[in-house]
């Protein structure tokens, strides 16, 4: 079996995750956020949609994170996403995390807003 290398260029992958926290391009962050290609940043959860809608043309669609377990999103957040043209996929954090680095290192615009694992 052939084995290829991951190239990410410029852009910024999750490297890992653990109880409480996530390593996103070499730095550890605590609590929920928000990952983009550019970066990453502290993210206020379900309620917080200004960083969410602030990737409008940015991004196609959002891996919501949801921690340990797949949930639903809330209903204002979806109507929000679906208003604003952005798609939302739904998905167990760790899931979240694969699917969006996988999905960057084709070059897609894609997000990723992610709830830690207890």
């Amino acid at each position: 079996m052939k084995l290829n290398e991951i190239r990410y260029g410029a852009a910024v992958p999750v490297d890992g995750y653990g109880p409480g926290f996530f390593r996103v391009g070499g730095k550890i962050w605590h609590g929920p956020v928000i990952v983009t290609p550019a970066g990453a940043a502290h993210w206020g959860g379900w309620d917080d949609l200004p960083p969410l809608l602030a990737l409008l043309g940015q991004v196609d669609v959002i891996f919501f994170g949801t921690g340990t377990e797949i949930a639903h999103l809330p209903a204002g957040l979806r109507h929000a996403m679906d208003q604003a043209g952005i798609g939302a996929e739904v998905m167990a954090s760790p899931t979240a995390c694969r699917t969006y680095n996988v999905l960057l290192s084709e070059g897609r615009r894609v997000g990723a807003a992610l709830l830690p694992v207890a």
